[in-house]
C-alpha cells in the first residue's frame, strides 16, 4: 500500500477513535441527563488512588471500579501509537503535548458538568499514552506492517505489565492499614489510679459468657468515674469499645467518651436491657482520651487501633 494512502487510513482511524474517547468523557454514562441533578463544580488536584490496581485475586471477582481503573490506562495506549505514525515527535514533546491535552479536556468536564477534574484520570490517561508510545518505538523496526504490528501488541502487553507491577508495588508502599491492637490501660492514666483497666476473669451480659483479653472499667461503690488518657496526638486511629449492664446489676448508667474536648460517644443504658455492645470511633487525630462512667455500665477490652503504612 502506498504510504500517502496509509497515511490517510491512519489519519482517519485517529479521528474516529478520538471522537470514540470523547463520546464517553463526555457523554456516555448518562452524563447529560445528571447534569441538573449537580451542584458545583469539581476539582480535585491532589492524585490520591492513581496506581491502585486490582491484584490477581480481584481478577477473580472483578468489580466495577476495577474495569474503570483498567479502562483508564488501556483506552489512551492508542495514541501513543497513532499519533507518533503520524507525525516525527520525540517522547518529551508527546507527552508533554497530550497531558495539557488531557488537562484541557478535564477542565471541560468539569465546568460543564458533565463529569470532574480528577488528577488520578491525567496520571492514569497519560501512563496509557505513555505505554502505547514505547510500545510504538520498540514494535516498529522493520518494513512489514504486520510484524510492526504484532510487535506493538506484544510490547504494549509487556509494558502494561510493568507498569501494572509497579503501581501495585506503589499501591503497597503508599497503602494504610490497621496496625496492632493496643490496649487502652497499656497508657499512661493522667489520674494516676492504678486501679483502671483491671482485668476480671469473666462476665456475664444477656445470658452469654464474656471473656475480657485486655482490661475491665466499671466504678464498683462509686456513682461516677472519669479516666484520661493521653495519646500523644496520635493521628488515624480506630476506638474500640465493648459495653454493656451484667445480668445480676439493675439497668442504668451511661457512657460518655470525650476526645480532646468533642463528644465521640454517649450511650445510656435502656431500661432492663442486658446486651453486650461494641463501638468502633475513628478519631482523625487525639491527645486527651476522656471516658466518663456512671451507674452499673461496664466496658472491657478497650483500646485502639493505629493506621499505620505497611512498611512502617
Amino acid at each position: 500500500m502506498h504510504l500517502k494512502q496509509q497515511r490517510k487510513i491512519i489519519f482517519g482511524i485517529t479521528i474516529f477513535y478520538t471522537l470514540f474517547i470523547l463520546y464517553f468523557l463526555f457523554l456516555a454514562f448518562g452524563r447529560v441527563d445528571k447534569v441538573d441533578q449537580i451542584n458545583g463544580y469539581t476539582f480535585m488536584f491532589l492524585p490520591n488512588d492513581f496506581f491502585r490496581v486490582p491484584s490477581l485475586s480481584d481478577l477473580l471477582h472483578p468489580t466495577l471500579m476495577d474495569f474503570v481503573g483498567f479502562g483508564n490506562i488501556a483506552a489512551f495506549i492508542p495514541f501513543g501509537i497513532l499519533i507518533p505514525l503520524l507525525y516525527r515527535t520525540s517522547f518529551v514533546r508527546f507527552i508533554t503535548l497530550f497531558i495539557l491535552s488531557i488537562l484541557l479536556l478535564e477542565t471541560i468536564q468539569a465546568l460543564t458538568l458533565l463529569g470532574s477534574f480528577d488528577m488520578n484520570d491525567v496520571i492514569q490517561n497519560s501512563s496509557g499514552a505513555a505505554i502505547g508510545f514505547g510500545a510504538y518505538k520498540f514494535g516498529f523496526r522493520t518494513k512489514n506492517n504486520w510484524r510492526n504490528i504484532a510487535a506493538t501488541g506484544i510490547f504494549g502487553i509487556v509494558l502494561m505489565l510493568g507498569l501494572w507491577g509497579i503501581f501495585g508495588v506503589l499501591d503497597q508502599v503508599f497503602t494504610k492499614e490497621m496496625g496492632p491492637f493496643v490496649a487502652i490501660n497499656e497508657l499512661k492514666d493522667s489520674t494516676g489510679n492504678p486501679s483502671t483497666g483491671t482485668k476480671q476473669s469473666s462476665l456475664k451480659i444477656g445470658g452469654q459468657d464474656v471473656e475480657p483479653k485486655y482490661n475491665v472499667y466499671s466504678i464498683e461503690g462509686k456513682d461516677k468515674e472519669t479516666y484520661t488518657y493521653t495519646l500523644d496526638n496520635k493521628k488515624e486511629l480506630y476506638l474500640f469499645l465493648n459495653y454493656g449492664i451484667p445480668d445480676q446489676k439493675d439497668s442504668h448508667g451511661s457512657i460518655r467518651v470525650t476526645v480532646d474536648g468533642h463528644e465521640f460517644l454517649s450511650v445510656s443504658a435502656e431500661a432492663g436491657r442486658h446486651e453486650p455492645d461494641i463501638s468502633e470511633i475513628f478519631l482523625p487525630q487525639a491527645n486527651e482520651l476522656m471516658i466518663t462512667l456512671e451507674g452499673n455500665e461496664t466496658l472491657w477490652d478497650v483500646g485502639f487501633r493505629e493506621m499505620v503504612y505497611k512498611w512502617n
